[in-house]
């Protein structure tokens, strides 16, 4: 666990590489005090296999690059539903169709949204 300004630099960062790449629908989610988890989700979508990867390969190069670990990586080899654990911020690169069938954020619908800047 890093402290919460740590966790600000990598929401932070998470964020400016999915827009980098494009993302659609871009939200985080704030779990404090509603998940072991991790603080924060943060969701987004691509419209193709091939954006969906690069999301995620950009979140991942941006996390290392801050010096983050990322944990673990599920869901590269389909692109369908790519879930990347760093820690305290977990991320969810979505599919546009996958997305909409999972409808995580409904799951999650106690957890504050981020104001995104």
């Amino acid at each position: 666990m890093k402290g919460h300004e740590q966790v600000q630099k990598l929401l932070t960062a998470v964020i400016d590489a999915a827009e980098d790449k494009k993302a659609h629908d871009l939200i985080a989610l704030d779990l404090n005090g509603l998940s072991l988890v991790a603080d924060y989700f943060v969701i987004c979508s691509g419209n193709s296999d091939t954006q969906v990867l690069a999301i995620s390969t950009e979140i991942r190069k941006t996390a290392d690059k801050l010096g983050f670990t990322v944990r673990g990586v599920e869901g590269e080899n389909t692109a369908r539903w790519v879930l990347i654990d760093i820690g305290d911020v977990v991320v969810h690169v979505f599919h546009r169709e996958e997305r909409e069938y999972y409808n995580i954020e409904k799951i999650w619908s106690d957890a504050k949204v981020v104001e995104l800047v």
